[in-house]
C-alpha cells in the first residue's frame, strides 16, 4: 500500500511542478511586455483583485505559489483519475491533450470568474492561444508523466 502512494505523491509533485514551470515560463514568454512581476502578480489578483498590482515582488511571489500550489491540485486529480482509468495511461496523448483543454476550461470558465481577478475576458486569439499553452505545458506533461511512473497498462 505504501508503495502505491509513493508512487501517486511522487508522480503528483513532479507533474505538478513540470506542468507549473512549464506553464508560467510560457506566461512569461508570452507576455514578455508586461514582464515577469505583472505576469506573476496577475494570479496573486486571483486572490487580492487590482490591489496585487501594488505589492512588487510581495504579490508576485504569492501569484507564483498560488500557480504551483493550482497546478499540484490539478495534478493530484489526473493522477488519481489515471490510476483508476487504465485508458488514460493507455492512451495518453489523447487523455493530454483533453485533460489540457479541461484545465483550462475550469480555469477560464469557473475559477477565474469567481475570483477577484481584473483580468478582461480574452478574445479569441486568447483564447486559442490558451488553449495551446494547456494542453502542450499542463495536459500532455501531465499525462506523460503518469504514464511513465504508473506504469502503462495492459492492452485491452
Amino acid at each position: 500500500m505504501n508503495t502505491i502512494r509513493s508512487t501517486f505523491a511522487r508522480a503528483t509533485l513532479i507533474a505538478g511542478l513540470a506542468a507549473g514551470a512549464l506553464d508560467i515560463l510560457a506566461a512569461i514568454l508570452l507576455n514578455l511586455r508586461y514582464g515577469p512581476v505583472i505576469v506573476l502578480q496577475s494570479i496573486a489578483g486571483g486572490w487580492m483583485g487590482r490591489a496585487a498590482y501594488n505589492g512588487g515582488w510581495t504579490t508576485a511571489l504569492l501569484g507564483l505559489a498560488a500557480h504551483f500550489a493550482i497546478m499540484l491540485v490539478v495534478a493530484a486529480i489526473y493522477m488519481a483519475l489515471a490510476s483508476r482509468l487504465p485508458w488514460m495511461r493507455r492512451n495518453w496523448e489523447i487523455a493530454g491533450v483533453a485533460w489540457g483543454v479541461l484545465v483550462w476550461a475550469v480555469m477560464n470558465l469557473i475559477v477565474v470568474p469567481l475570483s477577484a481577478s481584473p483580468l478582461p475576458i480574452p478574445d479569441l486569439m486568447h483564447i486559442a492561444q490558451g488553449l495551446i499553452v494547456h494542453i502542450l505545458m499542463v495536459g500532455l506533461p501531465m499525462a506523460w508523466i503518469a504514464r511513465r511512473i504508473q506504469g502503462a497498462p495492459a492492452a485491452a
